[in-house]
């Protein structure tokens, strides 16, 4: 083997280092004069980021199909699904259609604009507005999505699934594009000076008090309740299932509220976007431990279901204020959704309104809440969210969305397309409405006419 002289290196080596070298001169030359200026990079690594929240709340779709189908008789599972997929599918479409610029018209009246058909053109960076036209709609689609999926659990087992169609098409085409343009999109409460950083009201209200309506109108699932105004208990058929889909919806949920940040280089915006996540993880966590403690003292013993739920009423609470408020805050925020669902979900069931997995409760109690708290708790200049307006904004958006759907309900209801017949109840939303079974091995060969 032949031996190197220590110290020296042999020529070929010498001329590729020094080929190295002067690569590297030009190579950073040719970068300094041509390469991305900091705004490039900046507008870049605020769309990846965007991009990736988007990501993370449309995965939470996944996390609502699981709590609904979890709490739910197994024999109504593919209906949810199906109603889950149904939301992301129809949503996506009609929301490009026409619900993005209803949501977003630009110059318009306040109440109500239109700016056109699909996603505005944008083919260069726009220092006003950083996050490109294309991943907004993605992230914002989410949202609607979201919005819309709230309903399902509220009236799993007894709506027809034409129905659900109807209602998800009008609420993510129609009712929720209007309802966010309002603040989001600069009109009427956001002059006013209204506050909803992430949507406990546009996004979850709305969705929430629609639930609540749907509930009213058709009624309870049959055997949930007594003539002498007892409640009967019907468990849903996979906690499991249940629980891992509110732990999904906690990770979503870190798209959800620290992506409305809507940026994350710079110093300031990076660091909302931290303190809005470790917002978000002490609401959830307090709410859960909140909704704990309460079980026990109605039911006597920890109940796993309003432990969940609590979790995400937290989660909801935090929404319109995780950028404005102190850790500490956000700890007594969830603290206090985490007691408002137990006592929201007692008080349902002491009404007689069968809310399977307790929708209204969760987003539209809780997403009131959040609204009231970013008054109490949030840190703002003068004139914003103000008590007085936090509580109007509210009242407009709990008003809106439930008289809305109540009206859409009763005229389904009228023309017979809103409820299924009581032995197609019984018998099961996924053989009536889809033609098989989600477990088949349960109930032996079962042979299903389609």
């Amino acid at each position: 083997m032949k031996k190197f002289v220590a110290g020296r290196a042999p020529k070929v080596l010498q001329i590729a280092a020094l080929f190295v070298v002067v690569s590297m001169f030009t190579t950073g030359t040719a970068f300094a004069q041509d390469g991305p200026t900091t705004q490039e990079i900046a507008f870049a690594i605020d769309n990846l980021t965007m991009f990736i929240c988007a990501v993370l709340v449309l995965f939470m779709q996944a996390g609502f199909a699981m709590v609904e189908a979890g709490f739910n008789s197994s024999k109504n599972t593919i209906n949810i699904l199906f109603k889950n997929l149904i939301d992301v599918s129809l949503g996506a479409v009609l929301f490009f259609l026409v619900g993005y610029q209803i949501m977003y018209p630009g110059d318009f009246n306040g109440f109500f604009g239109f700016g056109g058909i699909g996603i505005p053109a944008q083919d260069a960076l726009d220092p006003n507005y950083l996050p490109h036209y294309q991943v907004d709609f993605l992230f914002q689609v989410a949202f609607a999505a979201t919005a819309a999926t709230i309903v399902s659990g509220a009236v799993a087992g007894r709506m027809q699934f034409r129905a659900y169609l109807v209602y998800s098409a009008v609420l993510t085409g129609i009712i929720y594009p209007i309802s966010g343009s309002w603040k989001w999109g600069g009109g009427f409460l956001h002059e006013m000076g209204f506050y909803d950083f992430a949507g406990s009201l546009i996004v979850h209200a709305v969705g929430g008090f629609a639930a609540l309506a749907g509930a009213l109108v058709l009624g309870p699932r049959i055997g949930r309740f007594n003539s002498d105004g007892t409640a009967n208990a019907i468990p849903g058929h996979n906690i499991t299932v249940a629980a891992l889909g509110v732990f999904i919806l906690l990770v979503g949920w870190f798209g959800f509220n620290p992506g409305s940040v809507l940026a994350m280089t710079g110093e300031a915006n990076t660091i909302l976007v931290m303190v809005t996540a470790v917002n978000t993880l002490l609401a959830a966590a307090t709410g859960a431990v909140a909704a704990t403690i309460i079980s026990v003292f109605f039911m006597k013993k920890p109940d796993i279901g309003m432990a969940l739920n609590g979790m995400l009423a937290g989660l909801v609470g935090i929404t319109a204020n995780a950028d404005s408020v102190t850790n500490i805050s956000a700890l007594i925020i969830g603290l206090i959704a985490g007691i408002l669902v137990v006592v929201g979900m007692i008080a349902l069931e002491k009404l007689q309104i069968d809310d399977t997995v307790g929708a209204f409760p969760v987003h539209g109690i809780c997403g009131v809440w959040g609204g009231i708290a970013t008054a109490l708790f949030g840190n703002f200049e003068p004139g914003i969210a103000t008590l007085s307006v936090q509580l109007l904004g509210s009242a407009i958006y709990c008003v809106w969305a439930f008289g809305t759907m109540y009206t859409l309900f009763s005229v389904l209801k009228a023309i017979g397309w809103l409820r299924v017949d009581e032995e197609e109840e019984v018998a099961g939303l996924d053989v009536v409405e889809h033609g098989t079974l989600n477990y088949p091995e349960f109930v032996g060969a079962a042979v299903v006419e389609i």
